[in-house]
């Protein structure tokens, strides 16, 4: 049997196992997938046991999308690019990190129509889920780029050629289509809480979140109160769990293949 999984720090929210019980059930693959909930303190000691219990392949997820690069043999182009990964590959006993983010946030992106190209884009929270985002903006063409964190010093070392704010600075952008969280406010189970307010979502058009439990934020509520097109993370993480999949398993999968867990996770959340 086929060993994988999704190392974090709290992850009793993902939907992650069921989204590759369906992708083994499409490759009627012999695979099991388990959550590694794991310290920051541990988290070298779980990534040497990958090649002791030979597991075939890793998700990352926050906090340790940074941090965990430490460990790797090799890191990808596209990662190294990012300064993030999410996805490991255990190959001729090598960790390989890879960011599968990047290809999740542009199928979600394609899915439900957002063009960001020639466009202002403002990015709330700068860790690791916003620099696979921040990469893909800069791409894909963004006008300008503007990162909302509470350490504007930090940010600054983490990411370059953006602009960079903080959250009492966010209410004076209006020049702005587009706004992302890429912060864990408002996931389950702390459901109540919008990392903005609907006097700032007014000044946007579009109003994408990673967050997928729940699938309507409380941000997105207030998005769509205002009359913003609303998006959430759901289809992301499908893009990125097929995209690891087709590395772990040297395979190619339909774009169908997408449509068709996502429409299957939608009906049991």
């Amino acid at each position: 049997m086929n060993i994988y999984g999704l190392l974090g720090k709290k992850l009793g929210h993902s939907l992650s196992p069921e989204i590759h019980k369906l992708i083994f059930e499409k490759l009627n693959v012999n695979g099991i997938y388990n959550l590694y909930e794991v310290s920051e303190n541990n988290i070298k000691d779980v990534v040497d046991k990958v090649k002791d219990f030979n597991i075939k392949g890793l998700n990352v997820t926050i906090p340790y999308k940074i941090k965990v690069m430490d460990y790797m043999d090799e890191v990808s182009k596209e990662a190294k690019k990012i300064g993030a990964i999410n996805t490991i590959v255990l190959k001729n006993n090598k960790m390989i990190g890879y960011n599968t983010d990047y290809y999740g946030f542009g199928m979600m992106l394609k899915k439900f129509k957002v063009e960001v190209k020639d466009k202002i884009v403002v990015v709330l929270g700068s860790g690791g889920a916003s620099k696979a985002v921040v990469q893909y903006l800069k791409d894909k063409g963004s006008k300008k780029i503007i990162i909302v964190t509470r350490n504007i010093k930090e940010a600054q070392c983490k990411f370059k050629n953006c602009e960079f704010i903080t959250y009492n600075d966010l209410k004076n952008v209006t020049n702005s289509e587009i706004i992302v969280n890429c912060t864990p406010i408002g996931m389950y189970p702390n459901v109540d809480n919008s990392i903005v307010e609907e006097n700032i979502l007014k000044n946007f058009k579009v109003s994408v979140d990673l967050i997928y439990n729940p699938l309507e934020t409380l941000f997105l509520k207030k998005s769509k109160k205002v009359g913003n097109t609303s998006v959430n993370g759901l289809y992301m993480l499908v893009g990125q769990a097929i995209k690891a999949q087709e590395l772990w398993n040297n395979i190619k999968f339909d774009e169908e293949i997408i449509d068709e867990i996502y429409d299957k996770l939608v009906e049991i959340i």
